[in-house]
């Protein structure tokens, strides 16, 4: 008998500290710092590319696009040109 009654005073307890737990949340001022700090650590785990490496990845996405806007522009010319003959607005050469 005893022992139930340790027992359920245990688990009162227990019940009590849950509750008590469940409606306390850290400050908020708390829980930004801390979510700062694991954005600091997070930065830190970055690996970062060297100025040589930035700028040799800026030419090639600039001739890329240069190549792309040539192919469009003569892409275009070209059907532009074809639907002129096919609607006879084109120019008689």
């Amino acid at each position: 008998m005893a022992e139930k009654k340790a027992e359920a005073k245990a688990s009162d307890k227990k019940a009590l500290a849950k509750k008590s737990t469940k409606n306390t949340k850290p400050n908020v001022f708390k829980r930004v710092w801390k979510y700062l700090l694991s954005c600091k650590s997070e930065i830190k785990k970055i690996t970062w590319t060297s100025p040589a490496q930035t700028t040799k990845n800026f030419g090639i996405v600039l001739v890329v696009i240069i190549i792309m806007g040539l192919f469009i522009f003569g892409l275009d010319t070209g059907l532009f040109k074809l639907l002129g003959l096919f609607m006879g607005t084109g120019t008689a050469a």
